[in-house]
């Protein structure tokens, strides 16, 4: 029997259901001219929390990973509601520290939490749920020919910072601290996404890893995206080659980076940039739609294929 991925699992509940759900970063449905959006991410403690991140930053993060994929889609989250499983013995100080995180990132992006649900379980989880309305739905579909491709920010620090944290790595102190905030504590897009979104074609968040993201909007727009300029800075190369490791490999597969990648017709992009340059935004023009399929890197000259080797469960 061969072993169920997580885009399998997905079709046994699409034809149950006897729906064709549409793969997008958020769920919506349409009443009247507004569109109300939702969004749900559950974390495991044993695949989705590293251990030695406190439970502050942890519950912090559950909301990032909604607000980011509203941040793609151009939508401002107004309420949440969460749920948590949580072991017998979790301490109160845990509990605390938990409660703390939600409250503390809650101010920071102006939602309200209406309330949820707790369960008792064998380890810590929790699933996140952000609605919000919006007028216009940026989809991951929509790129067109001639279109730039554009990161909302550099790629590599998530995945480095993993290995950090996991186990013995050569760095320096300032690159550790980046490496390891962009995985305790990471930004967020949400201002960049909510003021730019009408200059987006189409938009994804990029928490499932760059290539996931690039092969993702490449499929669903049926053109092929064509990645002229690696979203990086030199220090993740460094590290990289200090410690024996791909660079191309942290940049496009680690995943959890929470940037945005869409895809603006070029006369729109004096625009962007005048944001991004106001605000600080390290904006980074990575790439061009043309006709064709799939995702490649050009370099000197030479095309080669950039693969699907972000985050998937069950692989």
């Amino acid at each position: 029997m061969s072993r169920l991925t997580e885009k399998k699992i997905i079709d046994i509940f699409q034809s149950t259901l006897n729906d064709k759900f549409v793969s997008e970063d958020v769920e919506y449905f349409k009443s009247g001219k507004k569109y109300f959006v939702l969004k749900i991410d559950t974390l495991v403690e044993s695949t989705d929390m590293p251990k030695n991140v406190g439970l502050q930053y942890i519950a912090r993060k559950s909301i990032i990973s909604c607000i980011s994929d509203f941040a793609a889609k151009g939508v401002k989250p107004i309420f949440g509601i969460v749920s948590v499983v949580l072991p017998r013995k979790l301490s109160k100080k845990k509990i605390e520290d938990l409660a703390l995180g939600f409250g503390k990132a809650s101010k920071e992006f102006g939602i309200k939490i209406l309330g949820g649900d707790t369960n008792e379980g064998k380890e810590i989880s929790i699933s996140f749920t952000l609605f919000g309305i919006t007028n216009k739905i940026i989809k991951r579909k929509g790129a067109k020919l001639n279109d730039i491709i554009i990161s909302s920010g550099p790629f590599g620090y998530s995945s480095a910072g993993l290995s950090i944290l996991q186990r013995k790595k050569k760095y320096s102190q300032s690159f550790g601290i980046k490496a390891k905030n962009a995985v305790i504590n990471p930004n967020s897009r949400l201002m960049f996404g909510l003021k730019n979104k009408n200059y987006f074609s189409s938009s994804m968040d990029s928490s499932d890893g760059l290539s996931t993201t690039l092969e993702e909007l490449a499929r669903q727009s049926k053109r092929k995206f064509i990645i002229t300029n690696v979203p990086a800075k030199a220090d993740i190369f460094d590290f990289a080659a200090v410690n024996r490791l791909s660079a191309m490999n942290l940049i496009f597969n680690g995943g959890e980076e929470y940037e945005i990648i869409a895809t603006v017709n070029p006369s729109n992009l004096t625009k962007i940039k005048k944001y991004a340059k106001i605000h600080h935004i390290q904006l980074y023009e990575i790439g061009y739609v043309t006709k064709g399929n799939g995702v490649y890197l050009q370099k000197n000259g030479r095309f080669m294929k950039i693969k699907d080797k972000g985050w998937h469960h069950f692989r």
